[in-house]
């Protein structure tokens, strides 16, 4: 099978110069890497060449590595039912310049790319309707990024008072506890509230 994945890489790498720059089989899954720029030649040419025929668009996904020049990875995974085969796609973005969408090639990758935009900050070119999918219209920031604060920028919460939703910084008030990291079989060094009873 490997070796199989490896002739196919190379026939894609050989049908797109200049667009694919790595080709590697990882845990039976072949893994190409290709220019940002290229998007809609490198998965027209696997959905359309009858050498590949990757019509089944699977998932598409992202992945942020803040210490990078190009930080973001848009992963696309597409699936051959003709000829039984995988493939993941890799494009390498940063936060500034766009990438093309990939919508005019597959349709279904609308509110994936949406998705990528709302969680990660990627902004896709020619998009048809690219806004936040997940999270609400006036949020902040990006959540999936890794410079992300885990507590976010603001709460949300229903006020009785103002009949309304409100927001508000994050205020993390939490009351001083005291641990004592002992084993529950073991026992505590003192009475547990509500044990006093049991050793009567």
């Amino acid at each position: 099978m490997t070796e199989t994945l490896n002739t196919l890489g190379e026939t894609i790498a050989a049908a797109l110069p200049g667009a694919v720059t790595h080709v590697a089989v990882a845990y039976g899954e072949l893994n190409i890497r290709a220019e940002a720029a290229e998007t809609l030649r490198v998965l027209t040419t696997l959905r359309d060449d009858p050498r590949f025929l990757f019509k089944n668009f699977t998932d598409l996904a992202g992945a942020d590595y803040p210490a990078r020049e190009k930080r973001f990875d848009i992963v696309w995974h597409l699936l051959s039912p003709k000829h039984n085969t995988r493939v993941r796609v890799t494009f390498e973005a940063d936060e500034t310049h766009t990438v093309p969408s990939a919508v005019s090639v597959f349709p279904a990758a609308n509110w994936y790319e949406r998705e990528i935009y709302d969680l990660y900050g990627v902004l896709f070119a020619d998009h048809p309707d690219l806004r936040r999918i997940l999270t609400d219209y006036g949020f902040q920031g990006h959540p999936l990024r890794k410079d992300f604060p885990t507590t976010g920028f603001v709460e949300v919460r229903y006020d009785d008072e103002e009949k309304r939703v409100v927001y508000e910084p994050v205020k993390l008030v939490q009351e001083f506890r005291n641990f004592d990291f002992l084993s529950p079989w073991e026992g505590t060094d003192y009475v547990l509230p509500g044990d006093e009873k049991a050793k009567q």
